[in-house]
């Protein structure tokens, strides 16, 4: 194997690892966007007045924050087969990681609502809006103006993140580099292009 750099393997297998890009990129949104509804439900019950709402939410936060990624990768795949839960490996890693990405969302959620002046809400409440209204017309607004940088942050490590899913036979970018690198023996092109598709 020789030691330069050869910029033909990178143009040769450009198309498949922009397939694996295109596939990373799948798992990263649709992750983002269920992760998104997940993280506001566990949120609106983290902040609620009710135990039998707030307690389940902190338990889930705590607990899906706490195991990391690869393992809750692995348990969604390996284990739900074993209750009679088949899903396909793409699906398992898209559970998995908006399960790890709601736990996440919801802390970042829960800061924005608590940076918010109590006032407003009563204020709302003086006028006889509904609860509802003052929630998605005043509230989540504004909460989500300022978690912004932080959702921005969260995408940013999920993105990253799915490269993991390569454990469970998901072909994104990562599997596809190490496919192409066990054909061509080009490691340093290969993973130095993925890195920069990343």
């Amino acid at each position: 194997m020789s030691a330069a750099f050869k910029l033909e393997v990178v143009f040769s297998s450009l198309p498949t690892l922009l397939k694996g890009a295109g596939v990373t990129l799948g798992i990263s949104m649709a992750s983002i966007a269920l992760g998104l509804v997940i993280g506001m439900l566990v949120c609106l019950c983290r902040i609620s007045n009710r135990t039998l709402l707030s307690w389940p939410a902190a338990v889930f936060i705590s607990a899906l924050r706490g195991i990391p990624i690869l393992v809750l990768l692995l348990i969604v795949f390996y284990m739900l087969p074993l209750v009679g839960i088949g899903i396909p490996p793409i699906m398992a890693a898209i559970l998995s990681m908006s399960l790890n990405s709601g736990a996440f969302q919801a802390e970042i959620y829960r800061g924005g609502f608590m940076s918010i002046p109590a006032g407003q809400a009563e204020a709302a409440r003086a006028l006889g809006m509904s609860e509802s209204r003052i929630l998605w017309r005043i509230l989540i607004p504004q909460v989500m103006n300022k978690v912004a940088p932080s959702l921005t942050n969260e995408l940013i490590m999920l993105l990253k993140n799915s490269s993991l899913a390569s454990s469970i036979t998901v072909v994104e970018l990562l599997r596809t580099s190490q496919q192409i690198v066990s054909n061509t023996y080009r490691p340093t092109e290969l993973y130095l292009t993925a890195a920069l598709l990343y």
